[in-house]
């Protein structure tokens, strides 16, 4: 069995470090072969490839726009009303995806970009975010029309993202500590939606500390679920820390557990560190001294 692959989350890991830039090159210096941004847009997608290539990493996630975040918006993808800007952000976050990589299969009527650039920056993963319950609205009496427009609007993304052989996912994330009005928050809820979409290229994300919250029983909905997984994302429960951080669970046990089951994709490391990142990382040189460090295939 192969060892895990993993990434880390820019958004999350280093901020004691200023800026995008400076914090690809310590991720790059502490072993990562990968990592993941959440919402990139304040760089030039061309200055985040070379600076993603000069660190020799891949980018493998980023997500749509969250929309306003003044008035509390965290996604749109199933937000009424809000299907314009949804497709808006959509559209910027495939630019963003072609200026960071390129797919393994060239896009429909496209040329394949140099080889150099596709072994160093890949891109291939977009978080569709669901967004928020409406302020003031009660969550079951607008569940109906949230996914009537969630499911509209993941049909078009499916079809926007086939055309750059690129992977729309769905997180959910919990609604019991983290964010109390987000729309998607199980992955029961999630896999029922993308069964009901039914398209290839639109997948689920697996934060394992969303998925603990909110139902447990990892075993069993990692088994479930996997199959249709296109990204693991890892933290402790409940403080969020170090996979090695005190709390309820047992890492090298579920990464064993995904080892046996087969997942090929990237871990994303999105946890928040309690001290130095690089210091924090002991449970990771762990792993790689313990399973080998893989080798990202080109």
């Amino acid at each position: 069995m192969a060892p895990l692959r993993f990434s880390a989350n820019l958004s999350w890991l280093f901020p004691e470090l200023p800026g995008l830039p400076a914090r690809l090159r310590a991720a790059g210096s502490s072993g990562f072969e990968a990592v993941e941004v959440a919402w990139p847009y304040a760089e030039p997608p061309e200055a985040l490839a070379r600076a993603a290539r000069e660190a020799g990493l891949r980018l493998v996630l980023i997500n749509t726009p969250p929309g306003d975040q003044e008035k509390g918006e965290m996604g749109l993808g199933a937000v009424p009303g809000r299907q314009a800007a949804f497709r808006e952000g959509l559209e910027q976050a495939v630019r963003y995806a072609k200026a960071l990589g390129c797919p393994s299969i060239p896009s429909k009527g496209a040329v394949a970009r140099g080889s150099l650039v596709c072994s160093a920056v890949f891109l291939r993963l977009i978080h569709l975010m669901a967004g928020r319950v409406p302020q003031g609205a009660d969550r079951i009496a607008v569940k109906a029309e949230m996914e009537i427009v969630f499911l509209e609007n993941l049909r078009h993304a499916a079809g926007v993202l086939a055309e750059e052989n690129l992977v729309g996912l769905l997180e959910p994330i919990n609604t019991r500590i983290t964010d109390p009005q987000y729309f998607l928050d199980t992955p029961q809820q999630a896999a029922a939606i993308l069964q009901k979409v039914g398209r290839p290229n639109l997948q689920l994300q697996m934060d394992i500390f969303h998925w603990q919250i909110m139902d447990g029983n990892l075993t069993g909905n990692i088994q479930e679920f996997l199959p249709i997984v296109g990204h693991v994302q890892v933290a402790q429960v409940p403080g969020r820390g170090e996979p090695s951080s005190p709390g309820e669970l047992n890492f090298p046990y579920l990464f064993q557990l995904l080892e046996d089951e087969g997942y090929k994709g990237f871990v994303g490391c999105e946890y928040q560190p309690r001290g130095d990142t690089v210091e924090g990382l002991s449970w990771l040189r762990s792993y790689w001294d313990r399973r080998g460090h893989p080798k990202v295939a080109s």
